[in-house]
């Protein structure tokens, strides 16, 4: 009797399994901006609170402001902050950014690439923006002030009722005049500088994702506040010295509030005349075309991947959308540049 045969038909394949890949590690969060966050909206609450029934003057609209500063910081805790290898050149220090940015900028922006700290510029840009115009009021009077911006006004296509015109002056008179309200104001200047400066640095994003660029929120951030920092300072500084150099009565009420450092062609036109071409004169000068200079270096040296088209273009375009909106608010409002 013969063997059996074997059974010579092929095995079923069997796949390989496949190979196991571990879960890229998420990028951390800003986690501790929550606590700074909820402490500030508490805040609000509680200036909020004092400001309705009047125990603090003025203090409903800066509650508003920290609330709102509260809320921005609080959602900006789950934006994911730079993935890192760890190859990464070790944090510069504070003082060594603050006065890089000034003499070796490039290293600058490149160490915020790992490390996109924006702190220690906010804080200088604030407390300089905030003591100008506390300057600013104290040499010009707030009297002087609210007057000639009321009689503007009062020539603008805006112009309100005449019953709430006077009131209007009174109590913007009573919020210059008041040292709580100065604080206050001061204090606002925080916010405003803050909320301005992360719109700047979404629309930034934005033109360097369009350009194909790669970049986070938080390196556009740290880029655009160290690229407005030497401007602001030489700028600010050199006011405060002209401020107390020049007769009150040769500086504008309204134009000079923010500079009174003449670098820029807007001094050839008469705002007067041509509100329209001053504005767009003064975006042609020496500090200016220095800012745009370090917007552009800090979007090419902050992020992932960002070439100079990229990074200049999105600085140029930036720079179109400002002079149009200040074009259009000359056009529309041009007694108060006269």
């Amino acid at each position: 009797m013969s063997d059996p045969i074997p059974d010579q038909r092929p095995e079923t394949f069997q796949p390989p399994p496949p190979p196991s890949v571990e879960p890229e590690p998420k990028a951390p969060r800003p986690v501790k901006l929550r606590p700074v966050a909820i402490g500030l909206f508490v805040i609000g609450l509680i200036l909020v609170g004092l400001g309705i029934p009047g125990i603090l003057p003025g203090g409903t609209w800066t509650g508003a402001a920290f609330a709102f500063w509260g809320i921005l910081l609080f959602v900006f805790s789950f934006i994911p902050l730079p993935k890192t290898t760890g190859s990464e050149e070790p944090p510069m220090s504070t003082m060594e950014k603050l006065t890089g940015i000034f003499f070796e900028p490039t290293r600058v922006f490149k160490n915020l690439r790992a490390h996109p700290r924006w702190l220690a510029p906010f804080v200088v840009i604030s407390v300089l923006s905030a003591g100008y115009t506390a300057a600013f009021v104290q040499r010009l009077t707030p009297e002087r002030i609210v007057t000639y911006t009321m009689e503007k006004l009062e020539e603008s296509p805006i112009k309100p009722p005449p019953e709430q015109m006077e009131q209007i002056k009174e109590d913007n008179l009573e919020q210059a005049r008041q040292p709580i309200q100065r604080v206050q104001s001061a204090a606002k200047a925080f916010v405003s500088v803050f909320v301005m400066n992360c719109f700047v640095a979404a629309v930034c994003l934005l033109g360097v994702l369009i350009f194909g660029g790669r970049m986070n929120f938080w390196q556009a951030l740290a880029a655009v506040f160290y690229a407005a920092l030497p401007v602001v300072v030489i700028q600010k500084l050199l006011s405060l010295v002209i401020l107390y150099i020049k007769d009150p009565e040769d500086i504008h009420p309204i134009l000079n509030q923010e500079s009174l450092v003449q670098d820029n062609l807007g001094f050839f036109f008469s705002p007067a005349d041509n509100p329209v071409l001053f504005v767009l004169a003064t975006a042609i000068g020496i500090l200016s075309f220095y800012g745009l200079w370090l917007r552009a270096r800090g979007l090419a040296n902050a992020g992932y991947k960002v070439s100079s088209t990229a990074a200049w273009g999105t600085t140029i375009l930036i720079l179109i959308l400002t002079l149009i909106v200040g074009a259009i608010l000359a056009a529309l409002f041009p007694s108060f540049l006269s």
